[in-house]
């Protein structure tokens, strides 16, 4: 497990772990069951304070990506699919809103942008 810490970004360093962290989870990096390192020991690699990793851990843990069993560390928990294809749901559609508004700026017929749409996917299929 790879964090980075931007002490220019601005952003709460524990958002920064919570963020990390769940992308390699939801990215399929950090696999079920994967034993994550203890909060003490990662707040020390990181050269942070432990309390400020266990809030993204408890984050994590609320919303169900990671849990915990007593003496033994936090583990990644199995991948609820659902709840992260509405996550995933929820972010395209933030970003088609930005596309829309753009595409409309730029006056794109629907057809070009559909078409524009089709030609990004094919790069995944």
């Amino acid at each position: 497990m790879h964090i980075f810490i931007d002490n220019k970004s601005g952003a709460p360093i524990y958002d920064q772990i919570y963020n990390q962290i769940k992308t390699q989870i939801i990215g399929g990096d950090l696999p079920a069951d994967e034993m994550l390192p203890s909060i003490r020991g990662l707040a020390k690699d990181l050269r942070i304070s432990f309390i400020t990793t266990k809030r993204a851990y408890d984050e994590l843990e609320s919303e169900g990506l990671i849990y915990t069993i007593p003496g033994k560390g936090c583990f990644v928990a199995e991948k609820n699919t659902q709840l992260l294809r509405e996550e995933n749901l929820k972010k395209i559609e933030e970003h088609l809103d930005q596309i829309v508004h753009l595409a409309t700026m730029c006056h794109l017929t629907r057809e070009e942008l559909l078409s524009m749409v089709e030609f990004g996917m094919e790069e995944y299929q």
